[in-house]
């Protein structure tokens, strides 16, 4: 079954290679792309339904070793589980939200986002050190050139080489750090390596590089300068990935790799991480706070919301790393919805994302306000939504371990309210812009993307426990079992 899901978008891809370019034939490339996705989406619902939340082991584990230089070793644990989820999920609603703008070059664009969802799922499922950094690097060429060849402005080569460059030279030394570890244990296997009993000190400098390749995808501060400008010049697509799944990598690096496999130095260095944590929270709020370009602004504001699952995840105690995991999965739903709202339908009516001249959309849009409205209150973390379960379980997993930096941390409560609301009010309401036309309200499209995106937010928010108890049993197998 897992066989499948990395397979199948590749299958869709080679489907769509051959075509040509004409219009017949990109409807029908679009179809396949689509499809493709949806197939995968389910057999990954399918893949939740015959998961067994009792057992801390691997699950529907797959092996490939016909090749002596390639060892494939795959399989899914409570982890992993919401991550391939979340990634069959978004991408349909990526491909959708691009469906009509995307005209030239539309085959590469498919078969683009086909090739990353086996990346990114490949990523999450790897048993193996070494194959999570291939996987972890592998989606770096593609979204250079996606953002490259179909984002916006004149900027762009400049956002895909700074992208390109921090996060390829932020991962050599977890590249290093992997080698060091096999040429001492002699093996990769994420299981092996966790039985052995790396000292201290080595665990501090193996700890360093694979953080530093972490921070820089996360992004922590200060190498947050390369998400902003890749959201504001990539296309809509490009940011819904690049939010909802790319920067889950590393929340499922700190995870699998910090957490798991060096404990001790993780809790050494956990006041410096918290420290780090907070600069991001509160430098990140603040810039989202003065920034004119709509897409800009929601990229500032995910900068803010990781520094808070930054704090779950390393909180050293169940409920932390529960809610950091909440808090990731909410994310990945409200952070696309909010591009939609402004890169997509905004912009593809307005054809502009600076702020001042966009006002009184209500009197044009009252169906797409009411829906950016919900969104924008997701975004603040109120209650009945899994952005409020994922931070307040994360605050008290925080807490429990340092109260201090608990209360600099529940201010991103505050201050993503300020920036939400702030941008809510200035595009919705006032006196109508002399700069817009007359607008046309949501299509059915954009309705269907923004209200797939509601539901697992607001149902999830209802009934978390539908996501905590698959979680209970490897999250505790992370705190107490190495």
């Amino acid at each position: 079954m897992l066989t499948l899901l990395i397979i199948i978008p590749l299958i869709g891809s080679l489907l769509i290679l051959p075509m040509s370019e004409k219009l017949q034939s990109k409807n029908q490339m679009k179809q396949i792309a689509l499809t493709t996705c949806l197939i995968n989406f389910f057999i990954s619902l399918f893949l939740w339904y015959e998961f067994d939340s009792s057992t801390t082991q691997f699950q529907f584990v797959s092996e490939f070793n016909h090749l002596n230089f390639c060892h494939l070793n795959f399989g899914v644990d409570g982890v992993s589980l919401y991550f391939v989820l979340l990634t069959t999920f978004v991408t349909p609603i990526a491909l959708l939200s691009n469906y009509t703008n995307i005209t030239t070059n539309l085959k590469f664009f498919l078969i683009s986002f086909l090739v990353l969802e086996t990346l990114q799922i490949c990523a999450f499922v790897s048993l193996d050190l070494l194959l999570f950094y291939i996987f972890f690097e592998s989606v770096l060429p593609i979204l250079f050139i996606v953002i490259l060849l179909f984002g916006h402005g004149t900027d762009r080569f400049r956002s895909a080489l700074l992208f390109f460059l921090y996060t390829l030279a932020g991962s050599l030394p977890m590249l290093l750090s992997i080698l060091v570890i096999y040429n001492y244990i002699g093996s990769t296997d994420f299981q092996l390596i966790s039985l052995y009993d790396i000292s201290l000190d080595s665990q501090k400098l193996l700890w360093l590089g694979f953080f530093i390749a972490f921070a820089v995808k996360t992004p922590l501060y200060p190498f947050i300068i390369w998400l902003p400008k890749a959201h504001s010049d990539s296309p809509l697509a490009g940011s819904i990935l690049l939010a909802g799944t790319i920067l889950k990598l590393a929340t499922y690096g700190y995870l699998r790799v910090l957490i798991n496999i060096l404990p001790d130095a993780t809790n050494y260095f956990s006041p410096l991480i918290q420290t780090i944590a907070i600069v991001s929270l509160i430098y990140a709020s603040f810039s989202t706070i003065i920034q004119q370009d709509t897409k800009r602004l929601i990229a500032y504001s995910s900068v803010a919301h990781m520094a808070v699952v930054v704090l779950g995840l390393f909180s050293n105690n169940l409920p932390g790393i529960e809610g950091a995991i909440l808090l990731g999965i909410a994310h990945g739903f409200v952070s696309p919805a909010l591009f939609i709202c402004v890169g997509g339908v905004i912009y593809d009516r307005t054809g502009t994302r600076i702020i001042n001249y966009i006002r009184g959309i209500v009197t044009y849009m009252p169906v797409f306000t009411i829906l950016f409205f919900v969104f924008t209150l997701c975004n603040t973390g109120i209650p009945l939504s899994l952005n409020f379960l994922g931070e307040q379980l994360s605050l008290i997993g925080i807490w429990q371990q340092n109260p201090i930096i608990a209360s600099l941390g529940a201010t991103g409560i505050v201050l993503s309210a300020c920036y939400s609301i702030f941008l809510y009010n200035r595009l919705s309401y006032g006196n109508l812009s002399p700069y817009l036309p007359p607008l046309k309200d949501i299509n059915r499209r954009e309705y269907f993307l923004l209200f797939s995106l509601l539901i697992p937010t607001t149902i999830f928010g209802i009934f978390p426990n539908v996501i905590l108890n698959t979680l209970h049993t490897s999250t505790t197998a992370l705190l107490y079992c190495y």
